[in-house]
């Protein structure tokens, strides 16, 4: 069966550096994702280029095809090291997922990845390999649906020190935060804010050392389909009401409209919610058969909002952005963050001239403009897009 690998990233700089020394490079590959954490040596501009440098060597060879042997081996007769500390200017993590959900590893001096399984940190077993006097753990295992493998910078590992603890938080420690966290998160990207604040938190707002955290999970895919808009031709009416109707995975509708449009074709009933949750955020409503409908452009524009928050990403948008709120974007924005891996958009392209500049040309419309930052955030996001235009 092919899956959804969901993967997500965050660092935190060290503190009173602009740049960060550890690189992420995610990668899609038709069968998977290659996934390449490196951490540079020290800090700044410097740790910067060479994480960089790691990681888009790693990332183009394995790309077109080369071994991951073949990679490793390049990377260490690459990479320079350190005349006084005799350090490797650069660690690194490769995690090749395929579809079916099949891991391989390799690791260089960077912390053991955390393999969650049944909610318990689980030992994969690992063999050394050496390549140029340096040595390699390797390891492949089969992740499965509700497994979450967790990689880190050594930042994660030494949070704290010189702050809250005396000797950093140690991996034991995140292994055990982990194992408790895995139990309420579900998607990867709120395991990796929630275990970046948490080291943001030990050292007290300070970071001693660049951090990153990756989170991988693999799911079963869940699909979430929004139809806004009246279509351009009346005719097309109940076209649009049947796909929605006949897909797979939440019905969602955006839009007076539309709402109104569906009503009619479905011969149901509205019952709208006068209820304003958010003064900033118009009414829900009701429609048999439909899992959500709310007003249109408003609360789309506030539900990219919180999204471009989100992935933008201060520590405290978890919590700032109250997900659990029952006003129409904080729901629908919580429903696309974490209950989302495809999301289908119906879009309409009939033009509401409340939203329409008359100077403007058609393609410029409002409405069509804040369907295309939809599109662009939920990419960033990590999620597969379809759009029908209507």
């Amino acid at each position: 069966m092919s899956y959804f690998i969901d993967v997500a990233s965050n660092s935190l700089n060290k503190y009173g550096e602009e740049l960060c020394g550890d690189k992420v490079e995610v990668i899609k590959t038709d069968d998977g994702m290659i996934i390449v954490l490196a951490d540079g040596l020290g800090s700044g501009v410097k740790a910067n280029i060479l994480a960089t440098m790691t990681c888009k060597i790693a990332g183009t060879m394995l790309r077109e095809g080369l071994s991951i042997s073949e990679t490793v081996d390049t990377l260490v007769h690459t990479l320079p090291v350190c005349s006084v500390r005799q350090l490797a200017y650069s660690t690194f993590t490769i995690i090749k997922i395929s579809n079916d959900g099949m891991v391989h590893t390799i690791e260089y001096d960077n912390p053991p990845f955390f393999f969650v399984k049944n909610n318990i940190v689980t030992t994969i077993e690992k063999k050394q390999l050496k390549i140029s006097d340096k040595i390699i753990n390797e390891s492949s295992f089969q992740l499965e649906p509700g497994d979450v493998l967790t990689v880190v910078s050594d930042g994660a590992i030494h949070a704290g020190v010189g702050a809250i603890l005396n000797l950093g938080w140690q991996w034991n420690n995140v292994a055990d935060y982990l194992e408790v966290l895995v139990e309420t998160e579900k998607c990867s990207a709120n395991v990796c804010k929630d275990l970046l604040q948490t080291c943001q938190k030990l050292y007290d707002g300070k970071p001693g050392d660049d951090t990153t955290v990756v989170a991988v999970t693999l799911r079963t895919p869940e699909f979430v389909n929004i139809f806004t808009g009246p279509p351009k031709s009346k005719e097309n009416d109940s076209l649009a009401i049947d796909m929605l109707k006949n897909s797979n995975g939440k019905k969602i509708i955006c839009g007076g409209t539309a709402a109104n449009i569906a009503a009619r074709e479905l011969n149901t009933e509205i019952k709208v919610c006068m209820e304003y949750i958010d003064i900033d955020v118009p009414p829900t409503a009701e429609i048999k058969g439909i899992d959500l409908v709310t007003e249109g452009v408003l609360t789309l524009s506030k539900v990219i909002e919180k999204l471009k928050a989100y992935y933008n990403s201060s520590l405290e948008d978890k919590i700032s952005l109250n997900l659990k709120a029952k006003d129409g974007a904080s729901q629908l924005t919580k429903i696309l963050i974490e209950d989302c891996t495809h999301l289908n958009m119906l879009v309409g392209k009939a033009i509401n001239p409340a939203h329409q500049n008359p100077d403007f040309p058609v393609d410029l419309s409002i409405k069509l403009k804040i369907i295309e930052d939809l599109i662009d955030i939920m990419k960033k996001l990590g999620k597969e897009v379809k759009v029908n235009y209507i």
